[in-house]
């Protein structure tokens, strides 16, 4: 990856016409294994923060404006402190204008700033690139103003300050896992709880290959709210006829049982969901006893299910997945992201790895798209860059 300390003041010293004090900081992508799906009531997730990163540096300006450089993209955006506020037209300045937003909204006094960033995360594929740029600039932020949040509250403060920011919400993990997590380490979260368990990955002799479908993905906005409105549906029916209850509450006989005559298709929704929680669970006891074969088993049937019942696969993603089934040596293979094409990822002993990507040779024969792979790791959460001896940061973990 460039140099995002050498590129900052490539970039904004000529301007300032004098050396100046870079505060940087570094925040991964990451997959959600389980969950992520769909579940209005619980969020339940398996997910693990990955070694592909955006790395933001920043320093202070005289004045109250404040300049964005996306190194990556060679382009700039300018806003001022008066006007920090969401505009289409400044696309992934956005992010970086959300932990603005947040210090100003938690009362921190805040003046003029030069952003610069960089990154190395597949986009598009359901790898939480966007929450990423938020968290690094958060840190970078942090370590620059010499604030006391701990990464705890930060991505709790991130998270309520993109819904206020963008009018709309992200999940709560993603945050939670750029934040939280270690390296060689899952997290199984639970955003309704706020249980945050970390299982040492008994993983060391695999690798995780994502596999990017190139599927278009248009038109597909009206089926995943479709999808969303349905488990939503679910739930308020169960709410209403047992007082509080959540899809936590229910194994899937219960579950048929008390949605009784309700449509098929809600039915079908509502299960996966609770097929999936209990199916965290699992994995997560997998994990920890590192029983890999009930760990592939348990990946494959969650993939199954968002095919069979939640119905957001394609035949693409499916192809994908059966080629890595077809091999003893994968601990799994599933779908991430919103689905109707993206992407897979697969667990394969490190062994095996060449020969799943020469079983994948056919896919552009048959489906007319050439496949893009990435190996990637499980990495540890957002850090601070310390490039020279003015960059610092204060924070409390």
């Amino acid at each position: 990856m460039l140099d995002i300390g050498q590129i900052h003041r490539d970039e904004y010293e000529p301007e300032s016409g004098r050396s100046i004090n870079v505060v940087a900081a570094e925040a991964p992508g990451r997959i959600h294994f389980l969950g992520g799906q769909g579940d209005p009531s619980s969020s339940f997730y398996l997910s693990a923060a990955i070694d592909r990163c955006i790395q933001l540096a920043v320093s202070q300006r005289k004045d109250n404006s404040f300049r964005f450089y996306a190194a990556d993209l060679n382009e700039r955006k300018r806003s001022t402190l008066a006007n920090i506020k969401h505009r289409r037209e400044d696309r992934w300045a956005n992010y970086i204008k959300t932990a603005i937003f947040m210090f100003m909204e938690s009362g921190y006094p805040m003046h003029g700033l030069n952003i610069s960033f960089c990154g190395n995360i597949p986009q598009q594929i359901g790898l939480a690139s966007s929450a990423a740029i938020e968290a690094a600039a958060a840190a970078a932020l942090r370590g620059l103003l010499h604030i006391h949040i701990s990464d705890t509250d930060l991505a709790q403060r991130l998270y309520e300050a993109h819904i206020k920011f963008f009018g709309s919400s992200a999940p709560l993990a993603d945050y939670q896992a750029c934040m939280l997590a270690k390296k060689d380490q899952l997290l199984s979260i639970d955003t309704s709880s706020g249980d945050i368990i970390k299982i040492k990955s008994p993983l060391s002799q695999f690798r995780i290959l994502l596999v990017d479908s190139r599927v278009p993905r248009f038109g597909v906005e009206s089926e995943i709210i479709s999808r969303n409105a349905d488990t939503l549906k679910g739930l308020e029916f169960l709410t209403e006829k047992f007082d509080g209850a959540n899809f936590k509450d229910f194994g899937s006989k219960d579950l048929l049982d008390a949605l009784g005559d309700f449509p098929e298709q809600i039915r079908r929704r509502s299960i996966h969901i609770v097929d999936e929680i209990h199916r965290i669970r699992d994995a997560c006891g997998a994990l920890q006893r590192s029983d890999i074969a009930s760990l592939a088993k348990i990946i494959f049937h969650s993939h199954e299910s968002l095919r069979d019942l939640y119905e957001i696969s394609c035949p693409e993603l499916d192809w994908l997945v059966k080629r890595a089934q077809e091999l003893e040596g994968a601990a799994g293979s599933r779908m991430i992201g919103h689905g109707f094409g993206g992407c897979t990822y697969t667990i394969i002993r490190r062994e095996l790895v060449d020969e799943y990507k020469r079983r994948l040779e056919d896919y552009e024969r048959i489906f007319g798209f050439r496949p893009v792979i990435h190996e990637v790791k499980i990495a540890s959460g957002v850090r601070m860059l310390h490039e020279r001896r003015e960059v610092y940061a204060d924070t409390v973990n």
